[in-house]
């Protein structure tokens, strides 16, 4: 397989031509990506036109510092959901000031998660000025690489979608 970022970055500077187009920014909370969506559109030259900053939300820890919610705000949620994965969009948004929240939560396999979600199961949400999306990826597969990938094409290419619609 050639370079991931090589393959996505025609989809990254879609999102930016729009983006920029548009005059808004993202912000991004990568999950089981761990940084593989903002790592595609920094690719773009100029990023920081479109581009507020993110992280990788991989533990409490991490969730608690980005997102700054009380723990109540997650109550009866489990990680790879919608709600869970729309939630982090908002939070990733409002915390960065930017006018999109795009946000990934998924279980890529290789171990168990800890919600028990199934080892393929991927949520991209985006929160911004046009509504709140949500997309569900279910690859069946355990390849915890091949996820990784399929988890952020799904993502970049749902918020491209999204992003188009408005137009």
């Amino acid at each position: 397989m050639s370079d991931p970022l090589v393959q996505l970055h025609p989809l990254a500077a879609s999102i930016a031509a729009r983006l920029r187009e548009r005059g808004e920014k993202v912000a991004v909370a990568d999950g089981a990506t761990g940084g593989m969506i903002a790592a595609s559109l920094l690719t773009v030259p100029g990023a920081l036109d479109f581009f507020v900053g993110g992280g990788v939300v991989y533990s409490l820890r991490a969730r608690d510092v980005l997102f700054d919610l009380p723990r109540e705000a997650y109550k009866g949620m489990r990680g790879a959901s919608e709600p869970y994965a729309l939630l982090q969009a908002r939070a990733i948004r409002d915390n960065f000031g930017a006018d999109w929240g795009l946000a990934e939560s998924g279980s890529v396999g290789g171990s168990t998660h800890p919600t028990g979600a199934a080892a393929g199961t991927s949520v991209a949400a985006m929160a911004g000025p046009d509504g709140e999306y949500t997309r569900l990826l279910e690859t069946g597969s355990d390849d915890r690489i091949a996820n990784m990938h399929a988890f952020t094409r799904h993502a970049l290419e749902a918020f491209d979608e999204v992003l188009s619609a408005a137009e």
